[in-house]
């Protein structure tokens, strides 16, 4: 709620950087400290962050910490398979409770956002240094509030279309590369009472979590996922005639 700093958490699988020595030069406090630490200098005091990896018990991603959590920035790759199908449960009733979600670059495979947006999520990709130019197509957006157009990163790897995912409620950004590929590489989607944030610039081969620019773009979106309700899970309500407020609750579908 906006009475206090923005509760974010940086959420990261952390796995290249242990075992790929370029990577953990590139990014000497992960990417999730990368990304922690470029956010940061553009929410300053607004926002309190803190980070989590694969290999905490419970992933980081404790009952206890998504309760504390407004919104939680996402980045995944070569360990989608072993996050805990609990843990993506516990995080998918939270977005749906209210908590705002970043997902970022190769966490469109992730399972909370294949979860959450019912499709394969997959894409074209070529990993050859390319140039890449985020296109902002939406510039009355907020995300979009002080991003040079284009934001130009020298070296990237492509995501290109076709990308399977539902049409978005809003798409802000759009990228070109080098190869004449585009990719929809800024979109907004609300599940319940949260809203998601996808945003595809950065990976581990390529020092994207450096440029200031995308991390102005993170920053901006962790802005905009914060929710400004309190949280709350949706329930179906059967309600008796004429009585408008006090329906009876249920948690799921029906049982015999």
């Amino acid at each position: 709620m906006a009475n206090h700093p923005i509760r974010a958490v940086i959420w990261g699988e952390n796995r290249h950087e242990q075992v790929e020595p370029s990577v953990a030069e590139r990014y000497p406090d992960g990417m999730h400290g990368a990304i922690a630490k470029g956010a940061g200098e553009w929410l300053g005091d607004k926002a309190v962050i803190t980070t989590h990896t694969l290999d905490e018990p419970e992933h980081g991603l404790t009952s206890d910490v998504l309760d504390e959590t407004d919104v939680l920035v996402w980045w995944g790759h070569a360990a989608h398979g072993d996050v805990s199908d609990e843990v993506v449960d516990r995080v998918h009733r939270h977005v749906l409770a209210g908590m705002g979600l970043v997902v970022l670059h190769s966490g469109h495979w992730s399972k909370i956002f294949t979860k959450l947006m019912g499709t394969t999520c997959t894409l074209r990709w070529r990993s050859e240094h390319d140039r890449e130019l985020v296109w902002t197509v939406n510039p009355q957006h907020p995300i979009a509030r002080g991003i040079p157009n284009p934001i130009v990163i020298p070296e990237q790897e492509m995501y290109g279309e076709y990308f399977d995912v539902p049409t978005p409620d809003e798409l802000v950004f759009i990228s070109g590369f080098t190869g004449g590929e585009v990719f929809r590489s800024g979109m907004t989607y609300r599940r319940g009472f949260g809203r998601i944030f996808y945003f595809s610039p950065g990976d581990q081969d390529f020092p994207v979590y450096h440029h200031p620019d995308v991390n102005h773009v993170i920053a901006n979106g962790i802005e905009w996922a914060r929710p400004d309700r309190e949280r709350e899970t949706p329930t179906l309500l059967r309600y008796d005639k004429d009585d408008f407020f006090n329906g009876q609750g249920y948690r799921g579908a029906f049982e015999r």
